[in-house]
C-alpha cells in the first residue's frame, strides 16, 4: 500500500510498517525533512521495492525490509538511475556495491534498523531508536541505551509499552487486519518529536493500548501444540485477533522463557498458514536460516517467518523445526 505526501513527488520513503521501520523513518525525518512518497504496508508485506518504478535522479530511502527479497527491484532501481539509501538488519547475503547504492546493513542479532539509522544521526532522536529496539523485542539493547541515557523505570516503561503496541499494530495478513494503516499511523508519530508526548497525548496511542488489551484476553487460552526443554509449537486458530498477536505472542514466550526456540503457526483463511519463529540460540540457529530453506521465509538471526506455509507441509516443517533447533531427529506427527 502507498499514500501520497505530494503529487509532484521524486522522493520514495520505503519502510516496514512494524515499529522499527516506522521509528526509523521517524528518526531520519526529524533529522532530514523530506516530502516524499509512502511506500509500506503490514509487517510481512516486504517485497515493497517491486510495487512502484522510479526514474533518474528519484530519492529512495529503503528501511527495515530485507535486501534478498527485494534484490531484483533494488538492482532495477538503480539500472534506472534512481539514488538508494539503505537501513536494515535483515538478510542480505546478496549485497553489492554501487555508486549510487549506500547500504547500511548490519545482521548482528542485537541489532535493528532504528539503532542503524540512530548511529548514523550519532543519537540525535535516540529515544525514538529505543521504542523501536523494545518493540523488535531487543529489551536489553533498548533499556541499556535507555539507562544510559538517565530514563527512570516508569519512563523505560512507557517506551516499551509503545514499541510493543507499534509492532503489535503491523500482524496482519493484510491491512485489512491492522487497527492502523502505518503510513497513517506514521503520520501520527510523526507530529510528536517527543515519543513521550505521543504516549500523553495521541489518540492512536489510546486506541492500540485498549484493542492490545482485547486481543491478548482472547490469547489467554492458547497453550502449546507442541513442546520440550528446547523447543515449542503454537498453533493459532483462523481469527483476525489471532493474526494480530502471533508476533507478539512468539516474543512474550522468547521474554519468559529465555534459551528455549518457538514457532507460532497462525491458520490462514485458505488453509495455509503463516509461521513466525524465535530462536533461542542466534549463534549455533539463527531463525533466518531455518526460515529461508522454506518458499517465502525469511528474518534475522533471532526472528523470522514464513509467509505461506501449505497445510500439506506442516508436518514437514514441525519436524524439521524440532530437528533444528533441538539438534536431533524426531518423529513426525500431525495437527489435529
Amino acid at each position: 500500500m502507498s499514500a501520497d505526501t505530494n503529487n509532484s513527488v521524486h522522493a520514495y520513503d520505503v519502510f516496514n510498517g512494524d515499529a522499527d521501520g516506522i521509528c526509523a523513518l521517524h528518526q531520519l525525518r526529524l533529522a532530514e525533512p523530506r516530502q516524499a512518497k509512502l511506500i509500506t504496508g503490514a509487517k510481512r508485506d516486504i517485497d515493497l521495492l517491486g510495487r512502484f518504478e522510479s526514474q533518474a535522479g528519484d530519492l529512495l530511502t529503503v528501511l527495515d525490509i530485507s535486501l534478498d527479497s527485494n534484490i531484483a527491484a533494488l538492482r532495477q532501481h538503480l539500472a534506472g538511475g534512481a539514488d538508494i539509501t539503505y537501513f536494515d538488519h535483515h538478510a542480505a547475503t546478496q549485497a553489492f556495491t554501487h555508486e549510487r547504492l549506500h547500504l547500511h546493513c548490519d545482521m548482528a542479532a542485537n541489532v535493528c534498523s532504528s539503532l542503524l539509522v540512530n548511529q548514523h544521526l550519532n543519537g540525535k532522536h535516540w529515544k525514538w531508536a529505543v521504542v523501536a529496539a523494545y518493540g523488535d523485542n531487543l529489551p536489553e539493547v533498548a533499556h541499556a541505551i535507555a539507562s544510559q541515557a538517565g530514563l527512570d523505570a516508569l519512563q523505560c516503561s512507557q517506551l516499551q509499552e509503545l514499541g510493543i503496541l507499534l509492532n503489535y499494530n503491523a500482524y496482519g495478513e493484510s491491512v485489512d487486519d491492522l487497527h492502523f494503516h502505518p503510513a497513517v499511523l506514521y503520520g501520527a508519530i510523526h507530529a510528536y518529536v517527543d515519543p513521550f508526548d505521543f504516549v500523553n497525548n495521541a489518540v492512536p496511542f489510546s486506541v492500540l493500548r485498549d484493542a492490545y488489551a482485547s486481543d491478548m484476553a482472547a490469547m489467554q487460552g492458547v497453550r502449546a501444540y507442541k513442546q520440550s526443554e528446547l523447543s515449542a509449537i503454537y498453533v493459532l486458530p483462523t481469527q483476525a485477533w489471532a493474526r494480530r498477536v502471533s508476533g507478539i505472542l512468539a516474543n512474550q514466550l522468547t521474554q519468559e522463557q529465555c534459551g528455549k526456540s518457538f514457532a507460532v503457526l497462525t491458520a490462514k483463511p485458505d488453509g495455509s498458514y503463516v509461521v513466525s519463529v524465535r530462536s533461542g540460540d542466534v549463534d549455533n540457529c539463527p531463525a533466518n536460516q531455518f526460515c529461508s530453506a522454506f518458499v517465502s521465509g525469511g528474518g534475522r538471526r533471532g526472528a523470522g517467518g514464513i509467509n505461506n506455509l501449505p497445510a500439506s507441509e506442516v508436518d514437514g516443517f514441525i519436524e524439521t523445526f524440532i530437528g533444528y533447533f533441538e539438534k536431533m531427529e524426531k518423529p513426525q506427527f500431525s495437527l489435529p
